[in-house]
């Protein structure tokens, strides 16, 4: 069964994923922990959570990014490719930014700077997934779960990885006395950037003729309604065809009321793994636990049972289908969510801190293989950016837009941690319910 790994095109969505996952580090804990060591408080960092809304949206602007050509990168590079190395650009100069400015003179500017690095993160997701998805063929369903579990081991590599760079980095620049150390840190995370984009050359994009064909006929469908052929009419063509296209082809594929269930289904899964995600951090900190802590139980202990359980889940997805998959892992998140209540009531303890983190990550891994390879094989592959984009992003909006009241809620909690984690845990329930509702009249290719 491992067999289906050792495929090349593994090892590139591998290095895509990694391009996905690393700029969560910045915007994320790294931000989190500069901000809380700076001296803001819990609900501050909660609601400066809020700059991950952008990934709810980027689907706004998917249409434009299947379609617009960056001028010399796209002939030099590839349209894929040129979008990301355009993004990486802009996070890169952003953290040079960072590295000159203090939160606590600037917030509000910091804040912007966060806002800019996720509106680029967000764009190259668009980009990043299109061409993970497109490097399997359409009707390979077991190489496209293998596919999925391989970016979510790439997102976790790029994320957890960073994240040990960023943590031990800032401890040792703190404990060699630099004031800065913060500052410096996002200086070394730029040079992570650079050595991605280097490795993503090595990537080559599919023929896009056919992706370009589909375009165009869907175009003169619409070209069609008009009885007089000018300017204004061929860009009103254009639009139609950009916008509206990916969102008719939807709907058209899954019927009305299947469609929304999908929506509703992939807007709430993961509500109660980013309430506890978004606050872990600073959970972390209050119990006791110092950064070469986090750094070693949360990032890299993590980071290697993300990568196990994340295979041994492709395979799950594989054998079992992928909606035995989404039923099983949302009851695991809820499971696991339950341990950091048993962590909070017991105090500082390495073993349960270990313990916690180690099942978190299990069923975090579980769950986001299984939502990858469902929402991948609900695309259409004339639309594959836009399409991956509204669903991952409708995903993203329930996880960013509800979780950046988590701050608040511990605070209105008044820092009753466990009865926090346990209110994560019942979170999950409402998308199983609609999942359940509706597990009979999805249309998804797992041959």
């Amino acid at each position: 069964m491992f067999s289906v790994y050792f495929d090349k095109r593994m090892l590139k969505i591998l290095l895509l994923g990694a391009i996905s996952g690393f700029p969560w580090v910045l915007i994320g804990s790294s931000l989190s922990l500069w901000l809380k060591e700076d001296g803001l408080s819990r609900s501050t960092i909660g609601w400066a959570g809020l700059i991950f809304g952008v990934y709810a949206f980027n689907y706004l602007w998917a249409p434009l990014i299947d379609r617009i050509q960056i001028p010399f990168l796209t002939k030099k590079i590839g349209h894929r490719r040129g979008w990301i190395v355009l993004m990486q650009f802009i996070i890169l100069i952003s953290l040079i930014f960072w590295s000159v400015i203090n939160p606590s003179e600037n917030l509000a500017l910091v804040i912007t700077v966060g806002l800019i690095i996720a509106i680029a993160s967000a764009t190259q997701d668009i980009t990043v997934d299109a061409l993970r998805i497109e490097q399997i063929g359409e009707n390979e369903g077991r190489s496209m779960a293998a596919g999925a579990a391989m970016a979510v081991v790439g997102w976790w590599s790029g994320y957890k990885l960073g994240g040990v760079l960023s943590l031990f980095s800032a401890e040792i620049l703190q404990n060699a006395g630099f004031e800065n150390y913060w500052q410096l840190t996002f200086l070394i995370l730029g040079i992570l950037v650079i050595l991605m984009n280097i490795g993503l050359m090595f990537i080559n994009e599919t023929d896009s003729s056919e992706r370009l064909n589909k375009q165009i006929e869907n175009d003169k469908l619409i070209s069609n309604k008009f009885s007089n052929k000018n300017i204004f009419t061929n860009f009103l063509t254009w639009i139609g065809g950009t916008i509206s296209g990916p969102i008719i082809s939807f709907f058209k594929k899954n019927g009305f009321s299947i469609a929304l269930g999908i929506l509703g289904f992939v807007f709430l899964f993961k509500v109660g793994e980013a309430f506890l995600g978004r606050m872990s951090i600073i959970f972390y900190k209050e119990i006791g636990f110092s950064k070469t802590d986090i750094a070693i139980y949360s990032k890299t202990l993590g980071w290697i049972t993300t990568v196990i359980f994340t295979l041994l889940g492709g395979l799950f997805v594989i054998r079992s289908g992928v909606l035995k998959a989404m039923f099983l892992a949302g009851v695991i998140m809820a499971s696991t969510n339950l341990l950091f209540s048993v962590l909070a009531w017991s105090g500082k303890s390495e073993l349960l801190f270990a313990i916690a983190v180690i099942f978190d990550d299990i069923a975090a891994a579980f769950a986001t293989v299984a939502f990858v390879a469902f929402i991948s094989l609900l695309v259409d592959r004339a639309y594959t950016a836009t399409q991956y984009a509204l669903l991952a992003s409708i995903g993203t909006a329930g996880r960013t837009t509800l979780a950046s009241s988590s701050g608040a809620l511990v605070d209105w909690l008044n820092g009753d941690w466990g009865i926090f984690f346990i209110l994560t845990a019942l979170m999950v329930i409402p998308s199983l319910v609609i999942l359940w509702i509706m597990k009979n009249k999805l249309r998804l290719s797992e041959k």
